[in-house]
């Protein structure tokens, strides 16, 4: 019955589970009361919680509290989810009223979040919490890139270097300045990436300085195309004379495809 649906999800689940993660409630009022999908996305919203928690804690170890929190809502909010779910084609299968259905429930960010999570619960039932990891971990890769390279809950040089990490570069090189007499030292630094020097950073220690240019280097891409940030920092003055153009212009058109996909407001 969901052969389809469990092939783009990536594992087998039980018809009846998956049946009951479909089923949103303007569904079940015009059915008489059926159970819906919300228990499952009580479960399934802390089993995702979790698994995102503990893939940042473990791949950021540098990143206190105060970083990782944002750096996960960056990850776990309803857009993202929506995505997700959009990628999986898990629309096609949802059970709505007659009402979303005419108001294009298919695709409303908050129905598709819900529904992924609902999924997710589903999954965690019937494989348990390593299995359940695993697939939710390869859905999300891409949001995590996405937002660590956006500097979502990220200092400038962590930013940075995931952005060179991401595309294969070495890692961002700093040219460091310093002027005053030993008792109020000034530091200067340029942040090198593949060759681009970028604007100047100031600081009262060789951190602080290296920590405000490499925001510099970022945010220099964030200017001329504020509205798809990631996808000019790939294709912008950092990667001219790169060998990597095709690895950029994939991200590019991947996030233009996305933006246009994300409906404004979310629904």
């Amino acid at each position: 019955m969901y052969a389809r649906l469990t092939e783009q999800i990536g594992i087998s689940v039980k018809d009846e589970l998956l049946e009951l993660a479909l089923t949103h409630r303007s569904f079940s009022y015009e059915a008489g009361g059926i159970p819906t999908n919300e228990r499952l996305e009580f479960l399934g919203d802390s089993v995702l919680g979790l698994i995102v928690t503990d893939e940042l804690y473990k791949k950021f170890p540098d990143l206190d509290e105060s970083r990782l929190s944002p750096l996960r809502s960056g990850v776990v909010n309803m857009r993202a989810l929506a995505q997700i779910a959009r990628d999986l084609k898990l629309g096609e299968h949802l059970r709505i009223g007659k009402g979303e259905e005419a108001t294009n429930g298919r695709d409303k960010n908050s129905i598709l979040a819900d529904s992924l999570e609902a999924l997710v619960g589903a999954i965690y039932l019937e494989h348990g919490y390593l299995k359940s990891a695993e697939i939710v971990l390869n859905w999300i890769a891409p949001a995590i890139v996405s937002a660590t390279s956006q500097g979502v809950g990220l200092d400038g040089k962590t930013a940075l270097q995931e952005i060179a990490a991401s595309l294969n570069l070495s890692a961002p090189e700093y040219e460091i300045t310093e002027s005053g007499p030993d008792h109020d030292k000034s530091f200067t630094a340029n942040a090198i990436l593949s060759g681009e020097k970028f604007p100047i950073g100031h600081g009262k220690s060789k951190r602080e300085a290296e920590q405000v240019a490499a925001r510099a280097a970022y945010e220099a891409g964030l200017q001329e195309y504020p509205a798809n940030a990631l996808a000019h920092f790939y294709l912008g003055d950092a990667c001219r004379g790169l060998k990597a153009w095709a690895n950029a212009e994939e991200h590019y058109a991947t996030s233009l495809e996305l933006d246009a996909k994300s409906p404004v407001a979310g629904s």
